[in-house]
Formats: C-alpha cells, sequence, structure tokens
C-alpha cells in the first residue's frame, strides 16, 4: 500500500491510498470460501455449496466489504504514521490509479496546534458580593410579592397594581394583529407593557376607558411594528391591589419551618441566598474566564467539528421547541443561526483540552464528590440524589465537566491579574448571569 499526504488547506489534508489488487482479491476469494461453509442454498446441505454459486451471489457484498476494511486500515495506518489528530470524519473517494490498483481518496480535516496566551497578561473582573441582612430582607420581600393576594378597589391604578382591561389599537386607522385584547390581565410595573401603554392606563379606575398613543421601539420583535406608533382605547376594567402576607410564623410555616420559627426561616433563607449568589458570581467569573482565553488564544475552528456542532444545536432547539408543544414544521429552525454559537463552543473546547493537557487540569473524585454534594444538598433526599448521580454515566459526566472548568478557571485566576468589582443584589439576582 502506497499513501501519499497533501495540505489542500489550513486544515484540510488529503491522503491517496493505493491498494494492491492482489492483496483485495486474495481477501476475497478467502472470505468467500469461509462464507461457504456456513451458507445455506436450496438443494445443497450446508457447507456443500459450490464455492461458484456462492461467488455468483455474494461476491459484490464481500468485496465491498474488503475494500471498505482496505481502505480504512490503510487510512488508518496512513494517518499514525504521519502523526495526524483527525478531527470529523473523513470523506474517501474512489480515484483512478491506472489499473496499477485500487486507488482511494480521504480528504479530512486534523486538529489545529493550540498555543495558549500569555495569561499574566489577562485582566478578569470579578464580581463580588457579601449577603447580609438587606440581601435576606429583600428575598423576603420578594417571596411576599410571589403568594400575594388581590382584592379590587375604587382608586385609580398605580403601580404594583392588577388591571383588568379590553384595548383595540391601530396603525393610520387601521386595527393590527396582536394589536387588541379582552379581559387581559397586567400587573403595573413589571415591564411587559409598552411603556407609552402603561403610562396611559396608570391612574385610570375600574370602569374609565383611556385613549392613547403608543410608540413601538425601534428594535421591537414584530418588524411590522418597529418603530410605528399606534392608537389605542383602553377600558379598564377592574383594578385590584397586591395584599401581600406577613411575615409572621405562619409565613414561616409556609416556607417549610415546622415550628414557624422566624429566625429559623431568615437563616434557611440566607443560606439559599448565599448559595444562589454564590453561584452566580461563579458563572459570571467563569464566562469572564473563558472569553479572555478566547481573546488571548488563536485557534483555528475545524468545519466538520463546527458542523456537527451546529447539527447539535439546531437538535436541542426542536426538542425544546416539541416539549413546549411547538411543532418544529411551523417554526423551521435554521441551522445557521448557530454557526456563530457553534464556532465559539468549538474553539473554547480545544483551548480547554489543551490547558487540561498542558497543566494536568483533570477533575479529581474528591472534587466531583463535593460538587454532587452540593447540588443534591436542595433537594429533600440528598443522599438518594447522590446515589442517583453516580448510578447514572451520563449525569456523573455532567459534574465531572463542571469539575475540570471549575480546574481551568482556578488556573487561569491564579495567573492572571484579577480586579474585584461589587455587583448590586438586585443586578445579579435579576439578570441571572449577566456578562
Amino acid at each position: 500500500m502506497t499513501a501519499h499526504l497533501e495540505s489542500i488547506g489550513v486544515l484540510e489534508r488529503r491522503i491517496t491510498m493505493t491498494l494492491p489488487l492482489a492483496e483485495v482479491e486474495k481477501e476475497v476469494d478467502q472470505r468467500l470460501k469461509r462464507l461457504a461453509r456456513t451458507v445455506r442454498m436450496p438443494g445443497f446441505r450446508p457447507g456443500k455449496v459450490p464455492l461458484k454459486l456462492v461467488a455468483a451471489q455474494y461476491e459484490p457484498q464481500v468485496r465491498g466489504e474488503v475494500v471498505g476494511d482496505a481502505v480504512q486500515k490503510a487510512f488508518t495506518e496512513a494517518v499514525q504514521g504521519h502523526n495526524l489528530r483527525v478531527a470529523g470524519y473523513p470523506r474517501f473517494e474512489p480515484r483512478d490509479g491506472g489499473g496499477e490498483g485500487l486507488m482511494f481518496s480521504a480528504t479530512f480535516e486534523i486538529y489545529p496546534e493550540v498555543q495558549l496566551g500569555d495569561i499574566a497578561a489577562v485582566k478578569v473582573a470579578r464580581p463580588v458580593l457579601t449577603v447580609g441582612d438587606s440581601e435576606v430582607d429583600r428575598t423576603i420581600e420578594s417571596i411576599r410579592k410571589q403568594r400575594a393576594t388581590y382584592a379590587a378597589v375604587e382608586r385609580g391604578a398605580r403601580e404594583g397594581d392588577r388591571l383588568t382591561l379590553d384595548f383595540i389599537g391601530t396603525i393610520d386607522g387601521v386595527a393590527f394583529p396582536g394589536g387588541s385584547g379582552t379581559d387581559v390581565v397586567v400587573t403595573l410595573g413589571e415591564g411587559r407593557l409598552l411603556a407609552d401603554f402603561e403610562a396611559g392606563v396608570t391612574g385610570a379606575a375600574a370602569g374609565q376607558a383611556r385613549s392613547f398613543d403608543a410608540a413601538f421601539p425601534a428594535q421591537y420583535a414584530a418588524q411590522d411594528l418597529a418603530g410605528k406608533t399606534a392608537r389605542f382605547e383602553a377600558t379598564v376594567k377592574k383594578v385590584e391591589e397586591a395584599q401581600l402576607p406577613a411575615v409572621d410564623a405562619e409565613f414561616a410555616k409556609a416556607l417549610g419551618v415546622p415550628d414557624g420559627d422566624l429566625n429559623k426561616m431568615r437563616g434557611e433563607i440566607r443560606e439559599n441566598v448565599e448559595r444562589e449568589v454564590k453561584q452566580r458570581l461563579g458563572n459570571i467569573t467563569k464566562q469572564r474566564v473563558m472569553q479572555a482565553l478566547l481573546d488571548n488564544t488563536v485557534v483555528e475552528a475545524p468545519k466538520s467539528l463546527v458542523d456537527a456542532e451546529v447539527g447539535r444545536l439546531a437538535e436541542s432547539m426542536r426538542s425544546d421547541l416539541q416539549a413546549r408543544g411547538v411543532k418544529s414544521e411551523n417554526l423551521p429552525v435554521d441551522p445557521e443561526v448557530f454557526r456563530g454559537q457553534a464556532t465559539r463552543r468549538v474553539k473554547l473546547g480545544l483551548i480547554i483540552a489543551e490547558c487540561i493537557k498542558k497543566h494536568a487540569l483533570t477533575a479529581r473524585p474528591e472534587q466531583v464528590r463535593k460538587l454532587v454534594e452540593e447540588s443534591a444538598r436542595t433537594f429533600e433526599q440528598p443522599f438518594e440524589v447522590i446515589k442517583w448521580v453516580y448510578s447514572q454515566p451520563e449525569r456523573l459526566a455532567e459534574f465531572e465537566g463542571m469539575a475540570v472548568e471549575e480546574n481551568v478557571v482556578t488556573w487561569v485566576l491564579e495567573r492572571a491579574r484579577t480586579e474585584e468589582v461589587a455587583v448590586a443584589f438586585d443586578e445579579l439576582m435579576g439578570a441571572g448571569s449577566p456578562a
């Protein structure tokens, strides 16, 4: 077997292989003879079928298998001989061998060389927040609002009130899709309404009608409405004021404190808030570290790996839509919208893999166990959750991946220039994971 390697791109390679025809024919003959020992045909006992009949029926299939195996073996030997790391799957094509043998070409990509940038030159802003009584008080207030009841009032509507209203919107005197509603329930101040619409109904009491203009933002989701101004006729049918529960023993019991002890309740809330704050701060820091690695490392993403990641992201979106009850055929998913995200993921994966290989940042068993236990602590039966995770290889692999990322983040932070930046509690909890 001969093999010729060509570079046809930054990462793309082509190997042209010539397989000796005599060796292929010899292997075909041997496989047909083995097959003849077990093949069954009408009129012949097992093992007594003439080789010519076996060949007439099975030779094309056997030859295809032999050639496929030979090409795969030759390709494997060639890439190993040239010390190549293949990314994705090769594309095999037959070539004209000029009668000297069976010639094939394999076109494929290789993994790029990853040269990590100077981590000492990297600057990472680490968000910090200490949970105190104020943060606990705000959390309790948020819980009270989630458990609010509503009572009708006769006064004009103000922020925090729940309104039931009918409305009709027109643009240049013509009604538009989505511009009208009946018995629509909204809460003032939640930001679900156009700013002008909310201002238009604020102050109105039950039974009052209002007419006002409302401008759609230039970046509004519905392109045909973006930047336009509509005229609304709205009737407020009901105004309801929020009634927040008192912070007493009954409130504590409702939050899972059996004896209604308010100090215990605050202690548990503080613990939960501290855990959530720690997780969100960690997520922000991790995002910034990963972005710093991307910004300071030049790496080419193999197209085959990006294409595969695009497919996974598109399939994940389809599955999510189906889980929400949306038929994917009614909302086509264009895989190309994921290409930027997929490219970023592939590059980051290559960088992280290089960090792990060069600096021995693999996950330690005790580290994985700690992450599993921290996650299980939020459930009623933590020990059962831990047992379940360790019985599910896929779930355990997720925690191992988290541990590896944690090691990479720690490694970068120990070498980079870091700066602690205070973050507001409301900003952190409201945004989830701000960049």
